[in-house]
């Protein structure tokens, strides 16, 4: 009950942030488009933001909404197949079907607590596949640690192809100065509060792993290691790399599916989608359910340099934002969740017969 209680608390914090980061973006917006009514002599009555996201959502092309579901669920698909080849190292050869309801289950479970969806994902593929469940969080790490790395590697990309664009528009709308001296405080703080918690562990680290609690973590922590190597184990890297970039480019597809969908953003190029895809990716990293309110400023932000006004970016980043939301991760997400007991009823998981991790 605590436990539920706790994590209830979290989600109501983090969808808190999420809806006021939304709803002060959404003052703002407003009333600038109220102002700019106001110099076209429209009435106050007759110019309301909400009124026009509504309007802009009737005029969105289906199909090219359609296509990028199809780009979500593809990219999906290959990080299923790229799990189950971090898994079979251990001995284990998942389903797809299972890898895919998995993935889709957790990303469900991230719109109501951020980062919770991982350890569904990891336990729900533990209960189906009978795999202990603390080798299968491992993977998820890796899966994880790797989209880190893609994300940093597109970022690079992003400000390599339009570093004068970003830097033009830093210098226009933010005050260098004030983040240097806040990344100063912060690095002044933390490393030092840090390194001697680190340090306090260390030293009494021999009676901390002889308790019972100790004995679990250490368990525990193998079981994480070992699948944490499986990246090591890999039979076709090649392929394991393909599928990687596959994810990344369906997720910077989808951006420019979604640019075509809406008349205003129709006519923008691929680099200005390689550039909203990054800034909306990071929006998607910062805990809030589903990226909501982060991913609409940054998004906003990037269509910004390129012209785009503040009440069609606002819609753009709706309808991208809802568009994956609701029809993929939420249908999705709940169609996974009420078949994979269907369609595993009378599976009996199978296994290689070895684990590969360790033996060379």
């Amino acid at each position: 009950m605590q436990r539920f209680i706790v994590n209830f608390l979290k989600f109501l914090l983090f969808l808190g942030i999420g809806v006021l980061i939304l709803f002060l973006l959404y003052r703002h917006q407003n009333a600038a488009f109220q102002a700019e009514c106001a110099l076209k002599g429209i009435p106050n009555e007759e110019c309301n933001l909400m009124d026009k996201v509504l309007y802009d959502f009737s005029t969105v092309k289906i199909s090219w909404l359609f296509l990028v579901l199809c780009a979500f669920i593809t990219s999906n698909v290959s990080r299923a197949i790229r799990w189950n080849m971090l898994i079979r190292p251990l001995g284990y050869t998942p389903r797809l079907i299972n890898s895919f309801f998995c993935i889709m289950i957790g990303y469900f479970a991230n719109l109501g607590l951020p980062r919770l969806g991982e350890v569904l994902r990891a336990g729900t593929m533990a209960q189906y596949e009978k795999i202990p469940v603390e080798k299968v969080m491992g993977t998820v790490v890796v899966d994880r640690i790797i989209d880190v790395i893609s994300i940093l590697l597109v970022t690079a990309l992003a400000i390599a192809l339009e570093y004068d664009t970003i830097l033009a528009f830093a210098k226009q709308h933010i005050s260098v100065a004030d983040k240097l001296a806040l990344l100063q405080k912060m690095i002044l703080w933390g490393i030092p509060v840090m390194l001697l918690g680190l340090g306090g562990l260390w030293y009494f680290r021999k009676p901390l792993l002889a308790t019972r609690v100790g004995v679990r973590i250490m368990g525990l922590a193998q079981g994480f290691w070992q699948g944490i190597q499986t990246v090591r184990q890999l039979e076709r890297p090649w392929l394991f790399l393909f599928h990687s970039f596959l994810i990344w480019f369906m997720y910077y597809s989808m951006t420019y599916l979604n640019f075509h969908a809406f008349a205003p953003t129709a006519h923008l190029s691929l680099v200005a989608a390689l550039i909203t895809f990054v800034f909306g990716g990071w929006g998607i990293v910062i805990p809030s359910p589903g990226g909501m309110g982060t991913y609409h400023f940054l998004a906003q932000t990037a269509l910004a340099m390129y012209g785009i006004s503040g009440e069609d970016g606002f819609s753009w980043a709706n309808i991208s934002f809802f568009t994956i939301q609701l029809g993929g991760n939420v249908a999705i997400g709940l169609s996974s969740w009420l078949l994979l007991p269907i369609v595993n009823r009378g599976y009996q998981p199978k296994s290689i017969g070895y684990e590969r991790i360790g033996t060379n």
